[in-house]
């Protein structure tokens, strides 16, 4: 749901409890695992990182009994208009007087 390429997720309680990680097979006995095997409950808070995009994201947990049939999960709130990758900054800026600020060349004259 969030495109991310290498996740680390993380209970967001001081511990360091690593749910995903990146590293390949750190985590593997964690995939068939319900949040509730680690004490996950209503109101608590992952963060999951994904170093390679810059990309971190703290993740509420909310219990409902509402989700349509079929459904696992739901994803509310603030989500970015875009998830994935940033835009990489431009390399070379046009600069006209040694400044990016964007004054101009003083144009007085001396008296």
């Amino acid at each position: 749901k969030f495109a991310m390429v290498a996740p680390d997720v993380q209970i967001d309680d001081g511990k360091g409890t690593i749910l995903i990680s990146s590293e390949e097979g750190e985590t593997e006995a964690n995939n068939h695992r319900k949040l509730s095997d680690f004490g996950i409950r209503n109101g608590t808070r992952l963060q999951a990182d994904d170093f390679l995009q810059d990309y971190t994201l703290l993740i509420n947990v909310l219990h409902s009994e509402d989700l349509e049939k079929d459904v696992e999960f739901e994803v509310v709130g603030d989500t970015p208009e875009k998830v994935g990758p940033k835009p990489s900054e431009p390399t070379s800026k046009n600069i006209t007087n040694g400044s990016d600020d964007g004054a101009q060349p003083s144009t007085s004259t001396g008296n």
